[in-house]
């Protein structure tokens, strides 16, 4: 049997990791600015970690969710009390996708409504209700077309609440930054609006928070910024440092209705005690202080770099992009293959950096050596 060919792949096998490292099979090490795409958010093979998993796989790995797992009430009591929303509640499923399709359906339940609003460039997954509100349509399959949705500029509060102001929209569902769209941040102030239109006009405000999230820029959700809170936001990427594993954090003015959600692998043994262990971890070793100290240093010295075929670097924390004028292939091909360091990329013109939260300033430095030598720079 085939694999199914859907991914283009880099000819490289990555056999172990340690820290912001991972080395291939040919032992190669390479400086990890990627993250797996944003997943590994306390380092690879982080020692605690291993332990918390290995210890706890011994002794159950999974059980249904018809009998108490005490690890969900665990963990919801440390992730409520890490970022601040101790009075909402907590479903956990397995991916971002599927924390977003929970989302949409949660606030089609409240409210009977069946649109949505999303916006341009954006971008919430594969799967059928989440690939719909996604802005490219090369990603929609005509299956998923009926789910009605309207795609709004970004900071166009005039334009969102012509929308809402016609009674039909569920919920409006948007990025704390864009990833796949380019680490394009909106302002703090339409997201302060948004939330006041989606109050007057009882519409329920979705953050998905999936790569955003989880302390990369800088805080622990990016809509923190605004000073905010959305009345569901969704969780993926960095809970667990590589165990699958999502949740959507919900207001209390949700009723939870029993069989009205449900999963079976969401919320297993394994996956809470990573997720347990990654809130213990980067509270010890302060990874939300440090994303926002290295990253605003790294953001201030890629803003310094003297090379015009960059346009533009911008972010919060380490969630950054750096935009150049044309295609980034060939820069980003040097990065892995003759300086080994491996970055991501959204669209073609731009460098997405999205490395582990516990990325040290001297780690920082060894890349902004590397790149500036991919640049022709020094």
């Amino acid at each position: 049997m085939q694999l199914f060919n859907v991914y283009p792949l880099f000819e490289i096998e990555i056999i172990k990791g340690l820290g912001c490292h991972v080395w291939d099979k040919e032992g190669n090490k390479y400086l990890d600015l990627y993250g797996g795409h944003a997943v590994i958010s306390v380092g690879h093979s982080h020692p605690e970690y291993v332990k918390a998993i290995t210890e706890q796989v011994q002794k159950l790995g999974f059980y249904s969710n018809s009998v108490i797992n005490n690890f969900q009430q665990t963990f919801a009591d440390k992730l409520g009390k890490t970022c601040g929303y101790e009075d909402y509640s907590l479903f956990l499923v397995n991916t971002g996708a599927e924390a977003n399709e929970n989302a949409m359906k949660l606030a089609s339940f409240h409210n009977g409504k069946k649109r949505i609003v999303s916006f341009r460039h954006s971008f919430h997954g594969r799967t059928s209700a989440a690939v719909r509100v996604t802005d490219n349509p090369k990603i929609i399959a005509p299956i998923n077309e009926f789910l009605p949705v309207t795609y709004v500029r970004m900071n166009d509060a005039d334009a969102v609440e012509a929308e809402l102001s016609k009674g039909d929209v569920s919920s409006v569902i948007i990025e704390g930054i864009q990833g796949v769209g380019g680490i394009l941040t909106p302002d703090d102030q339409f997201f302060r609006d948004l939330r006041t239109l989606c109050t007057q006009y009882e519409v329920v405000l979705i953050f998905d928070e999936i790569q955003s999230g989880y302390g990369r820029s800088g805080k622990f959700f990016a809509h923190q910024y605004a000073g905010i809170r959305p009345d569901i936001i969704t969780v993926a990427k960095g809970i667990a440092n590589g165990f699958p594993m999502s949740g959507m954090l919900i207001s209390p003015m949700f009723t939870p209705v029993y069989g009205m959600l449900g999963t079976t692998f969401g919320g297993n043994h394994l996956a809470c005690v990573g997720a347990i262990a990654v809130l213990e971890i980067m509270e010890k070793e302060k990874l939300v202080e440090n994303a926002k100290q290295v990253g605003d240093y790294l953001i201030h010295e890629l803003k310094a770099l003297n090379f015009a075929g960059i346009k533009e670097v911008r972010g919060r924390g380490l969630m950054i992009g750096i935009e150049f004028h044309e295609s980034v292939k060939e820069a980003r091909t040097k990065l892995l293959f003759e300086e080994k360091v491996f970055t991501g990329v959204a669209g073609t013109n731009t460098i997405r950096l999205l490395p582990p939260l516990s990325l040290s300033k001297s780690e920082a430095d060894i890349f902004l050596s590397k790149f500036r030598k991919t640049l022709g720079l020094q």
